[in-house]
Order: C-alpha cells, then structure tokens, then sequence
C-alpha cells in the first residue's frame, strides 16, 4: 500500500482486539458496530438452522475481513467463532461510507474482498452438489494449502490447520465417520495427513486430481 493508503485505512481503524479460541466475535442476527481484518489467528464463520444444525460457510485465515455483512445489510446473517487465539484490527462501521467516499482505491479492495467471497461460496456450493465425498475432502484441503502457501504458512510440506474434523464435515455436508474415512483413506495412500493441528500433503497433484481442482495463479490480495 502507498503511505496515503496507509494512513486512510489508520483513520478507518479504531483499535486492535485479542480473543481466546472458542470466543464468539459475531453472532447471527446481531447488529454489530464494527467489523474486523485479521491479523493473526483463526477461525470459522457458520450458520445453525432452526433445529440446531450446523453448516460451516468458509474458514477463517489471517488476512481475512469479517463483519462486512453486517456493516452493510444492519445484520449478521451468519456467526463468527475464533478457532485459536486471535488478533484483531477493528473498524467502526458507522465510519464505512466515509471511508467509501474519501478513499476510492481502498474501497475498491474491499470490493474486490467481497467479490472474492462470493467466488469461493459459489465453489463451495459447486462442491457440495457435484463433488463426490472424496472430492470435496480433496477439494478443500487443497483450497486451505493454497492460501496457506500464499500467507507463507507452509513449511516443509506442513501448514498449521487449527480446526476441527467436525468443522470440515460441516463445511462440506459429510457426516464425521464418513469424513475421517476420507481423510484415513489419503493418509493411508501417503497424499495427505491431517493430525495434531497440522496439515501435510506429500503429493499435491494426486490431490488436485481427486479434488478436480484447477490450478490457481497466485492473486495479490488487498489487506484492508
């Protein structure tokens, strides 16, 4: 970013918030007064139907802006929970249509951000009517690796994924026993292993493969 860039995102910032894991940042139906870009930290947004079920919209990384839905339509249609501890650089969201107005370029990233989501739901959803189970496993993993690698989260074929097995069967519509058959079957072929907090994939292609995963350009993405 350009020093203006820099200082215009400063006077949109508020401050800087610190969660433990498992904390609730947004909650569906609330009307939240600021929205948040993380810095450091993960977690997962969600939504639970009327008789308690869950589906798991998207995965959380550093980098991600969460609170946007609620800034614009007055309410979250979904729910925000931290993962790990989490650091969080705050917006006021009353503040949003100034900082649309006096900073165009930076509007523009944070445009380009919500495009950006709207992308992956429409994969996600592609993924949980067209892909087989085995598919959409292969699918998501490679889709967390690739932003890992682009947030030079990978070292030595290993990536931190702090989340839960139950978290991953309800991004992807699967039942837990058929989810960690999946990820048994990959580890067993010696494709992937995902254990201790940590993801490893010894054989990327063999995964895109099963995944039908196409090859993505690295894309610079805009930190608001």
């Amino acid at each position: 970013m350009s020093d203006t860039e820099v200082e215009q995102t400063q006077r949109f910032k508020v401050g800087e918030l610190t969660v433990e894991a498992g904390t609730p940042i947004l909650t569906e139906g609330a009307n939240s007064a600021q929205l948040f870009t993380v810095l450091s930290g993960m977690g997962i947004r969600h939504t639970t139907l009327e008789n308690g079920r869950r589906q798991v919209l998207t995965f959380i990384l550093p980098g991600d802006l969460i609170g946007l839905q609620g800034a614009v339509m007055g309410e979250m249609g979904h729910s925000v929970e931290a993962r790990t501890r989490m650091r969080l650089c705050v917006f006021d969201r009353a503040a949003l249509w100034d900082f649309f107005k006096n900073a165009p370029a930076r509007a523009y990233d944070l445009t380009w951000i919500a495009a950006t989501e709207e992308h992956f739901l429409g994969e996600a959803l592609a993924t949980l009517g067209q892909r087989t189970a085995e598919q959409a496993v292969a699918w998501a993993l490679v889709r967390l690796w690739q932003r890992g690698v682009a947030l030079d989260l990978v070292e030595n074929n290993s990536m931190p994924l702090p989340f839960r097995q139950q978290d991953l069967a309800d991004a992807l519509g699967l039942s837990l026993v058929h989810t960690n058959k999946t990820l048994a079957k990959f580890r067993t072929k010696q494709i992937a292993s995902w254990r201790d907090g940590r993801l490893t994939l010894t054989d990327i292609d063999e995964l895109s493969r099963i995944g039908l995963v196409d090859e993505q350009k690295a894309v610079r993405r805009p930190l608001l």
